[in-house]
């Protein structure tokens, strides 16, 4: 069963090699009690533990049922040593923090037995020890006796083929040892065991075979094999080494699973209470920190997208038939453009940035989109009907809305012709209105969404708004006034209802401006007063009537005309009720008050439009500008074309018309008749006079002092003094020859010289320039579209732009990418649709700034969770320290070195998840004071710091890989622990 052949064992200590054992030639039967006998220091615990496969021998071999252990691994002693062998050792050596039936079952447990039969044979081999109702006790309640017995019993429960007992009477009294013995005894009836004892006496009475040591060798062995035995065991041998694979497959490797590994440690961590929950705390610092972190960017983050959610009614995704890129011109007011030249920080050099303003407007990409094509997606799309909570196309067609202010005038109602009279005015707001006003927008007029099923009003409108009085509109004739959140309007919006004069603003604007006082009571209005006021819509094609010459004129820009068409209209409006916005609802009414019509009234407008005559006689002439009966210019007009439009005109002319265009015609010099003219003028002036000429045409220019004027015009270069002269001469020039030729015919009757005209013959050259010079005359200054947008047109089918509302920000992404799939599905680029959310762009960047600054504070805090993270190495090193033997008595039972490192790092995980559990928990306290703290300084209800579950998770899970990777080198160093050494510590 078990030969030990020449076995020697050399220690190097301080350079010399010790010999422990030498030669060692022994063999054990399958059982029998032996007893090694001999002085301290002869090498009885060495042998031991050779043979329980602790320690290992330098020379020679042991041979284990037939097959040599020369070529044994770490894997294969470690199973031995949990399936074949059992230690019971003087100091017991039981793991203080286990109960006894846990000392007991962890054999086992390295085994791979079911918890079930671990338990039963645990009890079974307690009670064969007598200590059957002791089992939940731990060794520190227990006797010398009772825990030398519960060693017996974990030597026993795997039921292995050698026990090994070093000096198991050595820490007991007689009466005691005597117990002992008689298990010992007991036991040996069916297995090996050996036993190192200095009592000859307990060796004599119990053992059936005494071996005796000295200086490493035997010197006596009572009952050593016989020959026979001998023949038999070296016949073993050979079948040994032929099936050695076999027999190493029979026995199921011993391993620690990580469940037991996390029981050891957490017992252990329990028997230190305070540490263990100091050092936790510690690691739950850098947590705390980075939880808190992310509640509260994650808090900021929610109400983002809440208010994000808030606007989306107000700010739907909307995408123009065109556009302007000013990407490059807001680059280069804000002067980010790079500088073109390179040069050294000598002087100060020009930076052209007026030149890279210009070019950059010069260069600005209009994008164009065809909404046409678009819109016929939309409609044909039955996602967009699922997403979209309304779709409101816009037209570029005016709302030519009129009523009549408090002195009975009739007023457009809208505030453009306030402004344009502001801007003319004699104030101090001439200067900066046309700036301020010119680009902010003043409509009045909002149309109101309506609905996808075909209700007038949108229920996304009537969300948004609480109806104050009257009702909502139902038909195409009825508007809403639209108040601000304090039953407010503008004066403005009190001038677009009539119910102010624009006299009167401009009064106290004026009064203001020169520091006088204003009554500044706010006027009021009853409901039933606003609810009274009409309005009627003159349509752009009807403003332009027929004069007696065949051509059209615009009656609006006349009183008397604006008065009959106010009169003659047939579409009348009237307010039916008036709405204030709700909290959070934003709008260009919202503020400043304003009026809400229906798509039906727009409906109306275009259909109305689209009927009348005159428009419809332009939509069928694009060559001739019907309002003016003159055809339209062209930039491709060619020569022939030009030459006879000119002559076209010319003879329709009478001879007083012809005869002012002839003198007109002559008064006009060659340019060989100013260039001879000046060089003459030139040639006879001296230099002085030149420039005498020059003063005399600053001094009408300017109201200079003549000594400044003399001093300018003497620092003149000569090339300056000729430029100016040479202007000043061409004019005179120019002027005094009109004046002859226009003399000249003054006298002659328009017949006389309308006869001229019609006998002069003149070239195309001549005729091109006369296309210049009376175009007006010739041609229409309008063009095809401005025309029909003069007239109110508008094609249904393509509308100006589109706004696609939605009541969700998943719903407008979903929207985004159904665009996106359309862009993808054109054939012809030009087509794309190319549109810009400003909203999702503004909150991304604030969102981006967030996550920029929590990264920022992550990263300080982290340094936090490294230094914790050191702490707890240390920590579990010296844990490791503590728990050396402990390492030995799992070694000696067959746990491998993976068993050990295991231990250790399930310890760090413990520490690790009750530092994370520590880190939430005191977070979450931290949180409801925060917020308490966010709610008074924003005065934000809805603004929390909230700490999201999976974060929490991630949390815990971070902490535990930190600690982990804190404890690897700890438990590494823990798993290369000699077992022999560690046994002998204290």
């Amino acid at each position: 069963m078990l030969r030990l052949k020449k076995i020697e064992k050399n220690y190097e200590v301080a350079g010399n090699e010790i010999k422990a054992l030498k030669g060692i030639n022994l063999e054990f039967r399958k059982s029998e009690f032996v007893a090694v006998l001999g002085p301290s220091g002869c090498g009885k615990t060495t042998l031991l533990n050779i043979i329980g496969g602790l320690d290992k021998y330098s020379k020679g071999d042991l041979i284990i049922n037939g097959v040599s252990t020369k070529k044994y691994k770490d894997r294969d002693w470690d199973t031995y040593r949990n399936h074949s062998v059992g230690f019971i050792f003087q100091s017991y050596n039981l793991i203080p923090h286990q109960s006894v039936l846990s000392n007991v079952e962890l054999a086992l447990t390295l085994s791979g037995v079911s918890k079930k039969e671990r338990r039963r044979r645990a009890v079974e081999a307690l009670e064969k020890v007598g200590l059957g109702d002791q089992l939940n006790k731990r060794p520190n309640q227990m006797s010398g006796g009772q825990m030398q017995r519960v060693a017996i019993a974990r030597a026993i429960v795997n039921d292995p083929e050698i026990l090994l007992a070093d000096e198991p009477t050595g820490a007991l009294d007689s009466k005691t040892s005597i117990q002992v013995m008689e298990i010992l005894k007991e036991i040996s009836k069916d297995r090996l065991i050996i036993m190192v004892t200095h009592n000859p006496e307990l060796a004599e009475k119990y053992a059936t075979r005494t071996i005796k040591l000295l200086d490493g060798e035997v010197t006596d062995d009572s009952m050593p094999y016989n020959s026979e035995e001998r023949e038999k065991t070296d016949e073993e041998i050979k079948l040994g080494e032929k099936e050695k694979q076999k027999k190493k497959g029979k026995k199921k490797k011993s391993s620690m699973s990580f469940l037991t590994a996390l029981s050891l440690s957490k017992n252990n961590l329990l028997t230190k209470k305070g540490r263990t929950f100091l050092t936790s705390f510690a690691g739950s610092i850098g947590i705390i920190g980075i939880a808190l972190i992310l509640s509260v960017s994650t808090g900021v983050k929610q109400y983002i997208d809440d208010v994000q959610k808030d606007t989306l009614s107000n700010y739907p995704i909307e995408i123009e038939a065109e556009s302007i890129d000013l990407t490059s011109v807001l680059s280069s007011i804000a002067g980010r453009q790079e500088s073109s030249s390179q040069h050294e920080l000598d002087a100060i050099y020009e930076n052209k940035m007026m030149y890279e303003l210009s070019n950059s407007i010069t260069q600005a990409s209009t994008v164009k989109n065809n909404i046409a094509a678009f819109k016929e997606y939309i409609e044909n799309s039955d996602q967009f009907d699922e997403y979209a909570s309304a779709v409101q196309y816009g037209y570029d067609a005016q709302m030519n809305i009129y009523t009549e202010d408090p002195e009975g005038n009739i007023v457009r109602s809208d505030v453009m012709e306030l402004i344009n009279s502001i801007m003319g005015s004699d104030s101090i707001y001439a200067s900066g209105a046309s700036t301020f006003m010119g680009s902010s927008s003043f409509d009045i007029w909002e149309k109101l969404l309506s609905g996808k099923n075909g209700e007038t009003i949108n229920p996304t409108e009537k969300d948004k708004y609480t109806l104050v009085a009257g009702s909502w509109p139902e038909n195409y004739d009825e508007v809403v006034l639209i108040v601000n959140e304090n039953n407010e309007i503008s004066d403005m919006t009190l001038y677009a209802l009539g119910l102010e004069t624009k006299e009167k603003i401009l009064d106290d604007m004026q009064k203001a401006a020169s520091g006088e006082m204003v009554d500044t009571t706010a006027s009021s209005h009853s409901y039933e007063e606003i609810l009274n006021i009409k309005f009627k819509v003159i349509l752009s094609s009807d403003m332009y009537q027929k004069t007696s010459d065949g051509s059209y004129e615009n009656l609006s820009e006349t009183d008397a005309g604006l008065s009959y068409l106010y009169d003659n209209s047939d579409i009348e409006l009237k307010i039916t009720g008036i709405i204030r916005p709700n909290e959070g609802t934003m709008s260009s009414a919202a503020s400043s008050g304003g009026l809400g019509y229906t798509e039906k009234l727009a409906d109306l407008i275009i259909e109305k439009t689209s009927e009348n005559e005159l428009l419809k006689e332009q939509l069928g002439n694009e060559e001739t500008d019907v309002l003016a009966g003159l055809p339209f210019n062209s930039e491709n007009m060619t020569s022939e074309k030009k030459i006879s439009l000119v002559k076209e005109y010319f003879s329709t002319l009478n001879d007083e018309k012809k005869a002012e265009i002839y003198v007109e015609i002559q008064s006009i010099p060659s340019q060989e008749y100013i260039d001879s003219a000046v060089n003459g003028i030139l040639s006879q002036t001296t230099e002085e006079e030149l420039k005498e000429m020059i003063k005399q045409a600053i001094t009408q220019q300017m109201s200079l002092d003549e000594e400044r004027i003399n001093e300018y015009v003497d620092n003149m270069s000569e090339e300056t003094v000729n430029e100016h002269v040479t202007e000043i001469i061409t004019e005179s020039v120019t002027r005094q020859y009109a004046e002859n030729v226009a003399s000249q015919f003054s006298s002659l009757p328009p017949a006389a010289i309308a006869a001229m005209f019609d006998e002069r013959e003149f070239s195309d050259d001549d005729y091109e320039r006369f296309f210049s010079l009376f175009s007006d005359d010739i041609v229409s200054d309008s063009t095809y579209n401005e025309n029909l947008e003069k007239l109110g047109y508008v094609d249904k089918e393509n509308p100006s732009s589109v706004a696609i509302y939605s009541e969700t920000f998943e719903n407008k992404d979903k929207i985004s990418e159904l665009i996106e799939e359309y862009n993808n599905g054109v054939e012809n680029q030009d087509d794309k649709i190319t549109y810009t959310d400003y909203i999702a762009l503004l909150m991304s960047s604030i969102t981006t700034i967030i996550d920029a600054i929590s990264y920022v504070l992550i990263a300080f805090v982290t340094i936090s969770l490294v230094v914790s993270s050191i702490m707890i190495g240390i920590i579990t090193y010296i844990s490791v320290l503590e728990r050396t033997k402990e390492i030995g008595i799992l070694r000696s039972i067959g746990a491998s070195k993976r068993d050990i490192s295991r231990v250790f790092n399930a310890e760090t995980l413990i520490v690790g998840f009750v530092a994370g559990i520590i880190g939430i928990a005191i977070t979450l306290l931290f949180i409801a004071v925060i917020n308490i703290i966010l709610h008074s300084l924003t005065g934000i209800e809805t603004l929390n710091a909230v700490l999201p579950v999976a974060a929490a998770v991630i949390l815990v899970a971070i902490s535990m890989f930190l600690t982990f990777i804190a404890g690897l080198i700890p438990s590494r160093i823990a798993a290369k622990k000699d077992p022999v050494i560690a046994l002998r510590t204290e």
